[in-house]
């Protein structure tokens, strides 16, 4: 199982880094935070396998390096000090930016701080979002970026559902104010990052479809990254009872294992339920498989009895770096294969490397349950992840 990596590279010496045209917000120049006198060379330069291209400034002032008093480090250390109050009864310090602030991202744009902050507001009330910051770094000499986790549920909609973006975010510095005159956002979902995103409107649409989610405890995860064909958690440990199954869409060895949390035990002790039920095939010819039933995380594996029956046992599931698919629908035999074998081709596609094995994940009891509004997941277990 991966663990999680994370890049800090140096800034370049006097050069600013900035994506193309075709990644970029329209309307939004790269020159737009650098002083008049400052001339720029423009030179086109081929990047990884993509082929975009990036702009870079030379800055020159009568032939001499601009010198300026930003303290970028500072700004570094301030972000993340500030970021994690984005939705929060502190809010972050708008002191921090100019006035005349540009915001981007796929679908919303604002040109002042005043715009910027009633978006933000809007999205508190609408959508109840969680924020996680994952990392800042210097990537330029007045440019900052950002590594984030957005997790929003749409209060409006009866069914409240959830709503998940990662990405990056590309603050421009302003060198005459040391202040933030740009923020502009880059969804990990999509292509087409420019303002206003048909594929990005489209990217929220279908997150707001129904899938039921029992209110049962359930494995601990952050959310990494969210492409457009899965999600990168971050497993904590957790305890499961198991035992043999057939298939990982299979029952047999269900009713042993609740069996065990209904109070067939060493104890007689009653466990409270949790969701989902896992099926994990430990080869990739799923030859090798096991039910399991993941046990309440507020006791260790040391504190539960044993099982009374010698085919089931207890085990402590370390944790780790997984990417997941989610699906609704009945999670038959065929079904479950065709996305474990789609899941693990877009994951190495993305250059990722892959377990042997995976994990079916049912989250509803079929027989009280709209099959179109299951909550089904595929999870293959991750060697490395790194989060840059």
């Amino acid at each position: 199982m991966a663990t999680t990596q994370f890049h800090r590279p140096m800034p370049p010496a006097c050069v600013i880094s900035w994506r193309s045209s075709a990644t970029r917000p329209t309307g939004l120049s790269p020159l737009h935070s650098l002083p008049k006198e400052i001339k720029t060379r423009d030179i086109a330069v081929k990047v990884n396998s993509k082929f975009k291209w990036a702009l870079k400034l030379s800055l020159q002032v009568n032939q001499s390096p601009l010198k300026s008093t930003v303290d970028m480090e500072k700004l570094v250390g301030f972000l993340y000090d500030d970021l994690p109050h984005l939705f929060d009864d502190q809010g972050i310090d708008r002191t921090a930016y100019d006035e005349r602030v540009k915001f981007r991202d796929p679908i919303t744009k604002h040109d002042t701080i005043s715009g910027y902050l009633f978006n933000i507001s809007m999205l508190k009330i609408l959508f109840k979002p969680n924020f996680m910051l994952h990392w800042v770094k210097q990537t330029g000499p007045y440019e900052i970026t950002t590594r984030w986790t957005m997790v929003m549920k749409f209060m409006i909609l009866p069914w409240k559902p959830e709503l998940v973006f990662t990405g990056t975010s590309i603050m421009g510095v302003n060198p005459e104010t040391g202040k933030f005159c740009s923020h502009v956002d880059f969804w990990d979902s999509i292509k087409n990052n420019d303002y206003f995103s048909l594929e990005g409107f489209g990217d929220v649409f279908k997150q707001l479809r129904i899938y039921k989610t029992p209110d049962l405890e359930t494995p601990k995860y952050q959310i990494l990254k969210r492409t457009a064909n899965y999600e990168v958690r971050r497993y904590t440990p957790f305890t499961v009872v198991e035992t043999n199954g057939d298939k990982l869409s299979g029952s047999t060895g269900f009713k042993d294992v609740t069996g065990y949390i209904f109070g067939q035990n060493s104890t007689a002790e009653k466990i409270p339920m949790t969701t989902p039920v896992f099926t994990q095939a430990s080869d990739a010819e799923r030859s090798n498989v096991f039910i399991q039933v993941v046990l309440p995380v507020d006791k260790n594996i040391n504190s539960y009895p044993d099982p009374n029956k010698q085919t089931v046992s207890l085990r402590k599931v370390e944790g780790g770096i997984a990417a997941v698919l989610k699906f609704s629908g009945k999670p038959t035999e065929e079904i479950v294969c065709e996305k474990e074998k789609a899941l693990r081709s877009n994951i190495i596609r993305d250059g990722l490397k892959p377990d042997k094995g995976c994990l079916l994940a049912r989250y509803n009891d079929p027989g009280r349950t709209w099959s179109f509004t299951m909550r089904n997941e595929v999870l293959i277990w991750l060697e490395e992840f790194l989060l840059d």
